[in-house]
């Protein structure tokens, strides 16, 4: 990333008024403290735009700001640095000038070592441009165009290398999983995967075909179908991998791959499930170099991350995650960490699986064969001194348990559950057997979540709302908030993504969370204490307080052009 002597950025952003010397002492402060560039303080804060932030660094170099996405590289010139050197050195070249000379957009035009190497690398001279790491990261996904227009046609051919080994039940399936076609089919796969940017890869055996579908932005998309005859030797392969049983079918297993990209490296979950016609992959990709998001880039708004600091800064209590699987709970939980993380505190966390390596962080797997799950990891970290700790889920009465206690004597507790909206998680606790008033005196706030596709920067536009869109938000607000239905301002003006390049033809691009946010304060606190308490009288009291339910946060966020209507719907009806 761009670098900036302190002193220089202070003084440009203060003299500009943007922001004052407080505020930047602090988010100095923060940043020294998370290990963090002071800039990304200043955004996630919300004191400067990333759009001001560019200018300001462009304005320092004296340098033009190029703008990549959805710009068509010419294959020649992306070429001109490989792939690994782009990476490593954060610059791609994206245009040659009539007079001979290359165009190289930078990270860090500050880095001279890097343009000398540039400069003996190609050979000719260079005319460097500052870009942001979202234009980078676009150019970078270019490098795998070849793979992603050619798959299929790689696919075929590496399928018909695989037929001449004549697969069998009987052959020696250690031996096949290693021979060159099968390997390539795998990472084919695995990169091809990578480079749409796929959370997931299902590789599923029906009667007649093996299916393999990738989940982009949350939802599946098919990619490939296969002869059955290849589907023990790729499953043998990840298994080989993975560190699994190859000769083991009958149960379900886990493993992980690690998989490199350039200077991008995944974790790579694996499960393995035995169905009626034989084992179903599922492959997570996790992008272990990932830094945890800001608040902001969770998607939360200003009120929403003024709510959540305020409670886990509380030295005791309990901070829950709501939603079903996959709807960015951990991711949460791990932004939350960051925040907290610092050198006078003491974190723990007991985790199935870890996701993401936190520097200073004290994080534990559970390993049921050891005897740790979540209640006993629990349990015996409570014998070092934390002040705050993470529990991966709370999935049944013991853990519930401890974990309550825990926030009832000093410690900040922050876990998961999965339950459908916030309010609906104090219930929950109650069936798990807490009691009530311990409920009532250990939780702080409970935030439910779902993740919704964000609508593409480079083709979005406007358009006059539809009779069927006023409809569908006025049935929606009856269900959620009935005493707003009738009172509602209906918009207009909607957005959406035309499709392009850029999105690969969608209108979405990345993902972000609409949050359900319940703020357990005195009132609400003595209300779930009552003997007549109820889960409808809370999500009264929750509206009378003006908390916003996750579809009106989702339909805030749809006028705003962060998302769509229809997307926000899809959601929160799933």
């Amino acid at each position: 990333m761009a670098k900036i002597p302190l002193d220089s950025l202070k003084k440009l952003l203060i003299e500009s008024g943007i922001v004052k010397q407080g505020d930047f002492d602090s988010s100095q402060r923060e940043a020294e403290r998370t290990g963090r560039d002071v800039f990304e303080i200043l955004v996630s804060r919300g004191l400067v735009s990333p759009d001001y932030m560019n200018q300001v660094f462009a304005g320092y170099y004296k340098l033009p700001l190029v703008k990549l996405v959805g710009v068509n590289i010419q294959a020649d010139v992306l070429n001109l640095l490989p792939e690994d050197v782009a990476r490593t050195k954060g610059a791609v070249a994206f245009e040659k000038t009539s007079d001979g000379k290359i165009k190289i957009a930078m990270l860090d035009p500050g880095n001279l070592e890097t343009i000398k190497f540039l400069e003996r690398y190609l050979q000719k001279p260079i005319e460097i441009n500052f870009s942001t790491p979202e234009d980078l990261r676009y150019a970078f996904s270019l490098y795998r165009r070849e793979i992603m227009e050619n798959f299929q046609k790689l696919l075929e051919e590496q399928l018909k290398q695989v037929q001449r080994l004549q697969i069998s039940k009987a052959a020696d399936l250690a031996k096949i999983a290693g021979e060159l076609p099968v390997v390539a089919i795998v990472d084919n796969l695995i990169a091809y995967a990578a480079a749409l940017n796929s959370s997931d890869i299902h590789l599923e055996i029906f009667e007649n075909e093996v299916l393999i579908r990738f989940r982009i932005d949350g939802l599946l998309r098919e990619v490939a179908r296969l002869s059955q005859e290849i589907h023990a030797a790729l499953v043998a392969r990840i298994k080989i991998l993975s560190g699994c049983q190859i000769d083991e079918h009958s149960k379900p297993q886990d493993g992980r791959i690690r998989y490199q990209r350039g200077n991008d490296i995944f974790d790579i979950r694996v499960a393995i499930m035995p169905t009626f016609y034989g084992e179903k992959v599922t492959m997570r990709l996790l992008m272990a170099s990932t830094k945890p998001l800001s608040f902001s880039e969770l998607g939360m708004t200003k009120a929403q991350s003024v709510i959540l600091e305020k409670n886990i800064k509380k030295t005791f209590g309990m901070v829950l995650s709501t939603g079903p699987t996959s709807s960015g709970k951990t991711t949460t939980q791990y932004s939350i960490l960051s925040f907290l993380n610092r050198q006078e505190v003491n974190i723990v966390t007991v985790e199935d699986p870890i996701e993401y390596e936190l520097r200073y962080i004290n994080q534990t797997q559970i390993n049921p064969k050891a005897g740790i799950d979540f209640a006993s990891g629990l349990r015996a970290f409570l014998r070092h001194d934390p002040n705050i700790i993470m529990v991966g889920e709370i999935r049944d009465s013991e853990t519930a348990e401890i974990a309550t206690h825990a926030a009832l004597t000093g410690h900040l507790v922050l876990s998961t559950l999965h339950t459908n909206d916030a309010p609906t998680a104090v219930p929950r606790l109650m069936d798990m057997g807490v009691p009530q008033f311990l409920v009532s005196a250990t939780l702080n706030l409970v935030m439910a979540q779902r993740l919704v596709r964000r609508v593409c920067d480079e083709c979005i536009e406007s358009y006059p709302i539809t009779d069927e869109q006023k409809n569908a938000i006025f049935g929606q607000l009856k269900i959620s908030v009935p005493e707003k239905a009738n009172i509602f301002q209906m918009p207009q003006t909607l957005f959406r993504g035309k499709g392009c390049q850029s999105c690969h033809w969608t209108g979405f691009r990345g993902r972000m969370a609409v949050f359900e946010i319940l703020d357990v304060d005195a009132e609400i606190r003595d209300y779930i204490s009552q003997k007549d308490f109820t889960l409808e009288g809370l999500k009264r009291l929750m509206n009378k307080k003006g908390m916003k339910t996750m579809f009106e946060d989702g339909l805030d966020k749809s006028i705003l052009g962060m998302t769509t209507v229809d997307e926000v719907l899809r959601v929160i009806r799933e």
